[in-house]
């Protein structure tokens, strides 16, 4: 599966309203072993769009491209999501999306914070497929376009649990 490559920069209008609201433009991440799903938002309207997914691998995040968003997108906070088991508990995964968390922060001198993930894979696969059925999305639903909107998802549970 080809990897989608990170815009280069926001498009120039939406580069003009992200430096007007800098304070309340987020990135949010979907960690995984393979692929890291990337979404932005702002607290303003308190709206999520999917935008990308960085590769992963055995040698971590692809942070030349992660570099290259949080330049490009100059976010106020960085939400991660935590992949939590069924039963609350963590795995394997939880301690390296806390690892992956903690090196954005190092990084970037960022805010993060931190969001229960469980099932928003499943959900955002569920949307996507949901859209497709029903027109809206004419292709057909690649394991990056959940990962995106996984993050997405991520996003929006950090803001319904800010309010």
């Amino acid at each position: 599966m080809p990897e989608r490559a990170a815009p280069a920069a926001p498009p120039a209008a939406v580069a003009a309203a992200a430096n007007a609201t800098a304070p309340g433009l987020i990135l949010a991440f979907d960690y995984g072993q393979r692929r890291i799903g990337v979404a932005c938002g702002d607290t303003v309207s308190r709206t999520a769009a999917p935008l990308t997914t960085v590769s992963a691998g055995g040698a971590g995040a692809h942070w030349a491209a992660i570099d290259t968003l949080v330049r490009d997108w100059k976010p106020a906070i960085v939400v991660v999501g935590l992949p939590y088991n069924i039963d609350g508990s963590e795995s394997a995964t939880t301690v390296a999306a806390r690892g992956f968390a903690g090196e954005l922060a190092k990084r970037y001198g960022l805010p993060v914070r931190l969001v229960d993930e469980r099932y928003s894979s499943l959900e955002a696969g569920t949307r996507l497929r949901a859209s497709r059925e029903s027109g809206l999305r004419k292709r057909r639903v690649a394991k990056s376009d959940i990962d995106a909107a996984a993050a997405c998802i991520v996003l929006e549970r950090w803001f319904t649990e800010k309010t």
